[in-house]
């Protein structure tokens, strides 16, 4: 796997931007992807700082300040430490900071596989083409629906993923309207997951048979091993 030559990107200056550009940083870690067509590979985590919305069932509120200050070129330097394939860049919501582009593009010219999570409320067009987007559609339940970018969908290929966090039956029969009536299962994968302690796995699992749907349920497999532990 490479590890020096990145490409860089100049910036109306003329210095280089990438290496120099400074992101807000919560935490970087080293575990097992819990969701995803990826889940259960060994994953090192790039968790950035910051989020515009407030869904009411988030789990890493921690994210939403703080942090500290680091250069790509430093976060290239910890990631490498792991000496791991798989990076996520997460969040909070990661494409709420500018330099979060320059990141994925560092990480992509780095040689790592990279996959970006994303509540889809920030344009994705930036977002360089060999990232793995990992969409949210943000349910009724989460109280952020009206925060949905919906022409997103557009910028959406076989090699992304779709995602409804759900927390009950309500919010099920949004998505399923979703899905079909936007045909989003012939755009890229889609993932149906419940809210832990609000809608059962059971639960979601048996509605997805009974309606046949094209749709990957998932768990966060990473709280089932360690619980809702930050950093895990």
């Amino acid at each position: 796997m490479r590890r020096s030559g990145m490409a860089e990107h100049r910036d109306e200056t003329g210095q280089g931007a990438p290496a120099a550009t400074r992101l807000r940083l919560t935490e970087i870690f080293f575990s097992l992807q819990g969701e995803t067509s990826r889940a259960g590979l060994p994953t090192v985590f790039v968790r950035l700082t910051g989020c515009p919305l407030r869904c009411v069932w988030c789990d890493t509120a921690y994210a939403f300040q703080g942090g500290e200050s680091a250069s790509v070129s430093e976060i290239l330097g910890r990631v490498g430490a792991f000496a791991a394939r798989q990076v996520c860049v997460t969040g909070g919501e990661p494409l709420a900071q500018r330099g979060c582009l320059d990141l994925l593009t560092a990480l992509c010219d780095a040689g790592y596989s990279v996959s970006l999570e994303t509540s889809g409320a920030i344009d994705l067009a930036g977002v360089d083409p060999r990232v793995s987007k990992v969409m949210d559609l943000k349910a009724p339940g989460s109280g952020e629906q009206g925060k949905n970018r919906w022409d997103n969908i557009g910028l959406l290929d076989s090699r992304d993923e779709l995602k409804f966090v759900l927390a009950d039956r309500a919010d099920y029969e949004w998505a399923r309207e979703m899905l079909e009536s936007r045909d989003l299962a012939s755009i890229c994968p889609v993932l149906f997951s419940p809210v832990a302690d609000s809608l059962t796995p059971a639960d979601l699992a048996q509605w997805i048979l009974d309606d046949r749907l094209p749709v990957r349920m998932q768990i966060q497999l990473h709280k089932v091993i360690w619980g809702n532990t930050p950093g895990r």
